[in-house]
């Protein structure tokens, strides 16, 4: 006696159908599948999430996507809907501290047999004599461990913000190169004997890129005014309350790196979606390799 042949039809695999590095836009498109009778499931895929459905209707639920999108302009659901959060944000602040305590410690053990203070320091006179690397080695330098903890303890934390909506690399990048910007700013006012260091320029920057970048979402949002200016007004009223006291400090400094700072969170504030992790990790290293290449020409003679 025999047995009936085996079914040759094919297995019901999973199909991945839509990503994104925010899971409520999956779970939105697995909603208007369920609307029209397509079974889905929202998975996290590394530093994305995926919607994927059963292979017998992935043709069905690709469709129904396509006219779903057309239907939605992104720049629409973007701005009417929350932030999407980056999963891995904390790899921002951690990059951040490094840095400062790495210099710290190696400034203070006066390693390379260096003054780093010396070498480093954002001398007026001296960065307009062309020792423009200063702009950059000054924001890792901090006169007393009171000085450093303070701006390690802000800036984590307003780096840590920036890092959940731009990713940890583009923060920490973008955050270093307008503190560096707002340096080379603060040289060409100040007299010729202004000295100044310290990470506050980085936490000022991070301050008006969050206070910009929220602004600039919120802009064409149709929402009231005061909805939409709340973010930089907060931003500005912050910066006044924090950025201008205490005997020693370099206000014009603050003011510049909130500015330079705002002006980077507007233009990062026209992106659709967090950027992918290849962008974050060429961003976040090539911000530390510019520290590195600053301190190199500052402790190397002739470099």
């Amino acid at each position: 006696m025999s047995s009936p042949p085996s079914s040759t039809l094919p297995p019901e695999l999973p199909v991945e159908v839509y990503r994104s590095h925010w899971r409520p836009a999956c779970e939105e498109r697995a909603f208007m599948l369920h609307a029209v009778g397509i079974g889905s499931q929202v998975v996290a895929s590394g530093e994305l999430w995926s919607l994927v459905v059963l292979s017998p209707t992935a043709a069905a639920a690709i469709s129904h996507l396509r006219g779903y999108e057309r239907e939605n302009p992104p720049k629409r659901r973007m701005l009417a809907r929350p932030e999407q959060m980056h999963r891995r944000a904390w790899i921002g602040p951690v990059m951040y501290v490094s840095v400062l305590v790495l210099v710290a410690w190696l400034a203070g053990h006066r390693a390379f047999a260096s003054n780093w203070l010396a070498a480093g320091v954002l001398d007026t006179a001296v960065v307009r004599g062309g020792e423009y690397w200063r702009t950059v080695t000054a924001l890792t330098l901090h006169f007393d461990v009171a000085h450093l903890l303070s701006n390690l303890g802000f800036g984590a934390f307003f780096g840590w913000l920036a890092a959940q909506l731009l990713g940890p690399g583009v923060a920490f990048g973008g955050a270093v190169a307008a503190a560096a910007l707002a340096n080379a700013l603060n040289v060409s006012v100040q007299p010729a004997s202004h000295v100044s260091a310290g990470a506050s320029t980085v936490v000022f920057s991070l301050l008006g890129l969050l206070a910009a970048y929220a602004w600039r979402r919120r802009a064409d949002s149709g929402e009231r005014w005061a909805y939409r200016w709340a973010p930089l007004i907060a931003g500005v009223f912050l910066l006044g309350f924090t950025g201008v006291g205490g005997e020693n400090t370099d206000v014009l400094a603050h003011l510049t790196g909130f500015i330079t700072g705002a002006a980077t969170g507007w233009w990062l504030g026209r992106l659709s979606q967090i950027p992918r992790p290849g962008v974050q990790w060429l961003v976040g290293l090539g911000a530390l390799a510019a520290i590195a290449g600053a301190w190199w020409a500052a402790l190397v003679p002739g470099a």
